[in-house]
């Protein structure tokens, strides 16, 4: 065992660390992502252009030997998933669900900081919805899933900005607030991995449609 970020972590067993991979891919463009709202438990559709970055983004991942897919339940990472095609099982995990937003649902930053000069999502109470702690929560039980299913292997990941961003953060042992660091355009990709006893990011916020090279082409 080890301590980072606050966080306990445990070593993975009987694994080569090497080759224990995450990717994640954001789902593709909305109507609110468009626009910049918060879209948290909001089940829209992806649109025409979301499409085409899904399916886009199949190509990003060509090559890549997947163990496992997981999918959150919403429309739009489910339907990223079905048109990227991961040649693997594809499991529904209601952890990687984006952020509740409360109150803020729909909103723009800066329509809410005509009411709250400031405001940001990352530093203030989300009311009616979770906190950034509840979110990094739910990020470390969807990390210690992946570790105990996946051992030495590679699975992937169809999520939201925001809860990816601090599934990186706590991947990494940072706080969960942390994620604002990591911002995510709509249908890239990041690889999630280790250096020797450490965790690190490989890639973060690849293009669509840009070959990421699996580690037989690196």
């Amino acid at each position: 065992m080890y301590e980072h970020g606050g966080r306990t972590w445990g070593r993975i067993a009987r694994v080569s660390v090497e080759q224990h991979r995450l990717l994640l891919l954001r789902h593709g463009e909305t109507e609110w992502s468009l626009s910049g709202r918060h879209t948290g438990r909001t089940d829209i559709p992806l649109t025409e252009q979301g499409e085409r970055e899904a399916t886009s983004a199949s190509r990003t991942l060509a090559g890549w030997a997947l163990d496992r897919a997981y999918t959150s339940p919403l429309t739009r990472a489910r339907r990223t998933a079905e048109l990227v095609e991961p040649a693997c099982d594809v499991v529904v995990d209601d952890d990687l669900v984006e952020w509740d937003y409360g109150v803020y649902e729909g909103e723009t930053t800066p329509e809410t900081r005509e009411r709250i000069p400031a405001w940001s999502v990352w530093t203030h109470e989300i009311r009616g919805g979770e906190s950034v702690d509840a979110v990094g929560e739910r990020a470390d039980r969807f990390i210690a899933r992946f570790d105990d299913e996946i051992g030495d292997g590679t699975a992937v990941a169809f999520a939201h900005g925001h809860l990816l961003a601090v599934l990186i953060a706590r991947w990494c042992g940072l706080p969960a607030v942390e994620g604002r660091r990591f911002a995510l355009a709509t249908a890239t990709v990041s690889l999630l991995g280790w250096h020797r006893e450490d965790r690190v990011i490989r890639a973060i916020n690849h293009r669509v449609g840009d070959v990421l090279d699996p580690p037989s082409r690196a």
